[in-house]
């Protein structure tokens, strides 16, 4: 059976190789490797009182170019999630696979049923009326950004309330599903900016819809859901103006690399293209596993991906970090072979 484990367990991978977690070189893990210009003393912080939040949806709606009132903050992507899941209680729901695992087992927690569409295989296979459709772009674990126009059409066309997840669209400058919004009321995009700005213990993820919609989810929601730290650590981040095109800058560079080094390596026969900050890799000869215990020396860290729906254990995903990085794993992959 599939597992819902996901990448980035450094803790414990540095345990068993008995060494601190810097030494480890995490490319299991999609999180930023740059990281924003934070100008914020937290000891500073008043904690005495209860948190407001309306500065940090000031900050986040315009940062994507839309109202307070089309937002919804809540504690990470996965929160959000789930509690849209819970709220719209539908019956069937459409994962376009391979996908988030979170979509899965959210399904499967709420008693929906579930149909996965092989978005690889057959992306325009039939979709039933009604259903929750879930979208993951760009996608995981393989970073493709799809154009959506017609697959939105025919989402429209079944009245099928829409979630897409657009996580790692900051990392390219690619449309959002935003502008669908003035025109189908039934959806929803999902933002998790901890991604882009490298900071997953800080749990904020963002729901965007229409003021209706972001109204009746805010009805269930209790008052209080992000911390003091969690807000203004966002704040701070939002305020360095130069991050998103150096970061873009810098990532785009450093994946270039990683690509070349990956298709230059025998042990490889597929890397696929990617608009994210990470790469879907199909290896030749070696299971996933195989090739992470050749790693272990190297003390490189790699994801997994056989638990992902329609890929098998020759699967792998390895994410964009630093140049150092990448000739480290350029040295790992000569002399295993």
């Amino acid at each position: 059976m599939k597992t819902f484990e996901h990448g980035g367990q450094i803790e414990k991978f540095a345990f068993d190789l008995g060494c601190r977690v810097d030494e480890i070189i995490d490319l299991s893990s999609n999180i930023n490797f740059v990281k924003p210009q934070i100008n914020i003393d937290f000891n500073t912080l008043d904690i005495s009182s209860y948190p407001t939040y309306d500065k940090l949806y000031e900050k986040i709606a315009f940062n994507y170019g839309v109202e307070t009132s089309q937002i919804e903050l809540f504690n990470g992507g996965s929160s959000a999630i789930f509690t849209l899941f819970k709220h719209l209680s539908l019956q069937t729901c459409i994962i376009y696979s391979p996908a988030y695992l979170e979509y899965k087992k959210a399904a499967l927690n709420f008693d929906y049923e579930l149909n996965l569409i092989n978005r690889f295989s057959n992306i325009n296979e039939n979709v039933k009326e009604n259903s929750l459709v879930i979208f993951v772009n760009p996608s995981t674990p393989d970073g493709k950004y799809y154009e959506l126009e017609e697959l939105m059409k025919t989402w429209i066309e079944k009245s099928c309330t829409i979630l897409v997840d657009e996580s790692f669209l900051d990392f390219c400058d690619k449309a959002s599903a935003i502008k669908y919004l003035e025109i189908y009321d039934k959806l929803y995009i999902l933002k998790s900016m901890t991604k882009f700005y490298s900071s997953a213990g800080i749990r904020v993820g963002t729901i965007v819809s229409t003021k209706e919609n972001i109204e009746n989810l805010k009805e269930f929601e209790p008052m209080w859901k992000l911390s003091q730290f969690d807000s203004n650590y966002l704040q701070a981040a939002l305020d360095d103006k130069l991050f998103k095109n150096i970061s873009k800058a810098i990532n785009i560079k450093n994946k270039i690399e990683l690509e070349n080094i990956l298709k230059n390596s025998i042990l490889i026969e597929e890397v696929f293209e990617s608009s994210a900050n990470y790469l879907l890799v199909k290896l030749k000869n070696l299971k996933a596993k195989e090739f992470q215990e050749l790693l272990k020396p190297y003390k490189i860290m790699v994801r997994d991906c056989s638990n992902f729906d329609f890929l098998d254990e020759r699967f792998i995903r390895i994410a964009v970090k630093s140049s150092s990085a990448n000739e480290i794993l350029q040295k790992a992959l000569e002399e295993i072979c």
